[in-house]
């Protein structure tokens, strides 16, 4: 089915640009090397070439949206998205974000339920799409990748955990924080250094911290301030580690005043 696929199959609801042969050649590579797909057996990686379509995706469009009724299962070939939803007042809360070899929409493949969170495009991405039919026979029929989407499904309850226990118990600030530290990574220039690059906007900050962007810029300039961190440019740089896990770590502080 790759062979001949436009851009969305039956459930596309945005103007995705159709999938050239040069994105063909590109996603059937990109499926064969999918992660959830490794060590497959060879009737799966079958059913996937035959029943997978492709899409194009530009950056900020929006791939799916909370509440309709599709079950399309997507495999981000090239690009990220992220996950998100919205509150009464529309202000974005997001979930996560899922970069090139990572997939979304299983839950409504499985349940057959309406979707549960919206989908945007962070930048121009490359797709693959399932239907939920062929899915679950994906499941059903291999041990191999049913155990890896259980191993996501766990994962995702997990941090789903954490992040009502963040709310419940943390201060916006505290949030911030830990999304912050949840974001860095070792600096591959300077031993026993922290960054994190590229720096997400602040409103994607505070999405992920469930609160406003104004707070996430008081809270970088603070550690800015502190010398805790350093930004330059798209790169945020970790200073004092110490501190910010303190910082972090601290109940009851009086936000603004560290």
């Amino acid at each position: 089915m790759l062979d001949g696929v436009m851009s969305g199959g039956s459930e596309s609801h945005t103007a995705s640009a159709p999938a050239d042969h040069g994105h063909l050649s590109e996603g059937r590579a990109a499926l064969a090397a999918f992660p959830l797909f490794k060590d497959a057996s060879a009737p799966s990686h079958d059913l996937i070439l035959r029943q997978a379509n492709l899409r194009r995706c530009n950056a900020d469009e929006e791939i799916l949206s909370r509440d309709e009724q599709a079950g399309d299962v997507y495999f981000v070939l090239k690009g990220e998205v992220r996950v998100v939803n919205y509150s009464a007042t529309g202000r974005e809360v997001a979930y996560a974000i899922v970069p090139a070899g990572g997939y979304f929409g299983e839950l409504s493949a499985i349940d057959g339920r309406p979707r549960s969170a919206s989908v945007l495009a962070v930048d121009d991405c490359l797709l693959a799409t399932l239907a939920p039919s062929a899915f679950k026979e994906l499941l059903a029929t291999d041990s191999i990748i049913a155990m890896r989407v259980m191993d996501k499904l766990v994962r995702i309850i997990r941090a789903a955990d954490n992040r009502i226990l963040d709310l419940a118990t943390l201060s916006a600030y505290q949030r911030v924080y830990v999304e912050i530290l949840r974001m860095k990574k070792p600096d591959p220039v300077r031993p026993n250094s922290w960054l994190i690059y590229p720096l997400p906007t602040q409103a994607q900050i505070a999405a992920l911290a469930s609160t406003t962007r104004e707070t996430v810029a008081r809270v970088l300039s603070q550690l800015s301030h502190d010398h805790i961190a350093e930004r330059k440019s798209k790169t945020l740089y970790i200073r004092d580690l110490a501190r910010l896990q303190d910082l972090a770590a601290k109940s009851g502080q009086s936000e603004g005043k560290h």
